[in-house]
């Protein structure tokens, strides 16, 4: 039979919040799941700091993956066995990369990334062909086979019906996200009819369409994200945590450069310092690592290292004002020159936060992100574009939003103890209350 097509001797099954049971009969997907790389991200919260403004959001990438891969399971199992458009040969790799398209994630994901120049996606792609479980695995599927499957995570797969599961404006991964983060944070938005859409998905040679009857339901799955864009994923309160993070990581990067001598050394962090990070100091990082240097670093001599620890430990983040850098940017370089009169350094106290978003785009060849758009399967066989169909989409097509914020520790700012009309000045330049409420 071959390790590709060998099932279980009994099908093994997680019960889940969302899919109520993730289904396994394969065992390659039950070896990966299995593998180390793979029980990293049950360590690894999916929605980063948001737990710090929903209490709830404590769900790993290890549930998502898994959820994605059950997505998909039942789109190749279910909505597309036995038809022509499909070809049974994918429906391994297809499931193989659902379950590891997150693999490379780092603690506390995308302001991680963004502070060591890194990308989790190049990491699941060094992780599937390194010297790995998941390797090892992969391998014995075929010698080409971990290949493929990082190429459909980096979208190059030649059968782009395959990337477009797991990758396209309508795809597992982000069904399965929006409700899963939705369940956690206790919100209503990212609810839709996924069992709908499921129902109404097709293959075509190049991507998964959806027949015209659905679209009811694909307007309230692009709505439903629309809403947690704004309403989770870039609330305020997690973007100053995330604001704070990210200047504990720069600081503790700064003063390594700079031959500081760290009373608890930062073993962990050292490659990525020298910017040279292995696959192998990679995944020994997990947001209980980071936690643990967090709450150690509050002893540091440094006093900005110190506090900043503090503060994201004991949740004293950093408030905010609205603010439009194309039209304030004078009123942010006269903030600056006062919190450095006030002794306050505003490389890591005043700090501009920017939101954006496009919930929905059609092709726009020769654009630096390229987007495939939805297509409706007509009753005639004809294919169109989901925004030349429904008026709701028509209205957000195209449009991106973009959000920007002034984060400031405002107890440094009403402590009177020293410089107290350079901190009044500024309270009055930002608009606060005389009296801290």
């Amino acid at each position: 039979m071959g390790y590709a097509n060998e099932k279980l001797s009994e099908e093994k099954v997680f019960k889940d919040p969302v899919h109520r049971y993730v289904h396994v009969r394969d065992r390659v997907i039950w070896d990966l799941i299995g593998t180390k790389e793979f029980q990293r991200l049950r360590r690894i919260r999916q929605l980063g700091t948001t737990y710090l403004t929903f209490h709830g959001a404590e769900h790993s990438r290890f549930n998502h993956s898994l959820g994605v891969y059950e997505i998909v399971r039942r789109i190749v199992d279910d909505v597309f066995d036995g038809r022509p458009e499909w070809n049974r040969e994918e429906r391994l790799l297809s499931l193989c990369a659902a379950l590891l398209h997150d693999l490379g994630h780092g603690p506390f994901s995308h302001s991680f990334e963004k502070v060591f120049d890194l990308d989790h996606e190049q990491f699941t792609q060094k992780i599937i062909l390194g010297s790995t479980e998941v390797n090892h695995v992969l391998s014995k599927v075929s010698a080409d086979f971990p290949k493929k499957v990082a190429e459909v995570i980096a979208k190059t797969y030649e059968n782009k019906l395959v990337v477009s599961l797991i990758s396209s404006q309508i795809d597992a991964d982000r069904m399965d996200y929006l409700q899963r983060d939705a369940y956690f944070t206790g919100v209503s938005y990212g609810h839709f009819d996924m069992e709908r859409i499921l129902r109404v998905m097709r293959p075509r040679e190049d991507q998964v369409v959806i027949k015209q009857s659905g679209m009811h339901a694909v307007e309230d799955y692009i709505m439903s994200r629309y809403q947690m864009y704004w309403q989770v994923y870039f609330h305020p309160v997690t973007r100053s945590a995330e604001v704070i993070l990210t200047k504990i990581l720069h600081r503790a990067k700064e003063l390594y450069q700079n031959n500081y001598l760290f009373r608890y050394e930062p073993h962990h962090f050292y490659s990525l310092f020298e910017g040279n990070v292995s696959i192998d100091d990679y995944l020994k990082l997990d947001e209980a690592v980071i936690l643990y240097y967090f709450q150690i670093w509050q002893e540091e001599q440094d006093p900005i290292l110190s506090d900043l620890c503090q503060r994201f430990m004991d949740r004293n983040l950093f408030k905010y004002v609205e603010f439009d850098p194309a039209k304030e940017y004078r009123k942010h370089g006269e903030l600056e020159a006062l919190f450095i009169k006030a002794g306050i350094d505003p490389n890591y106290y005043l700090v501009v936060d920017s939101s954006s978003d496009l919930p929905y785009d059609f092709y726009r060849p020769g654009e630096e992100e390229e987007r495939l758009p939805i297509h409706l399967l007509m009753p005639n066989g004809e294919l169109r574009e989901l925004s030349r169909e429904s008026d709701i989409v028509d209205a957000i097509s195209g449009k991106r939003r973009t959000d920007h914020k002034l984060y400031f520790p405002d107890d440094f700012l009403y402590d009177e103890s020293t410089k107290r009309n350079i901190k009044r000045h500024i309270r009055e330049i930002l608009e606060l209350p005389s009296q801290k409420s």
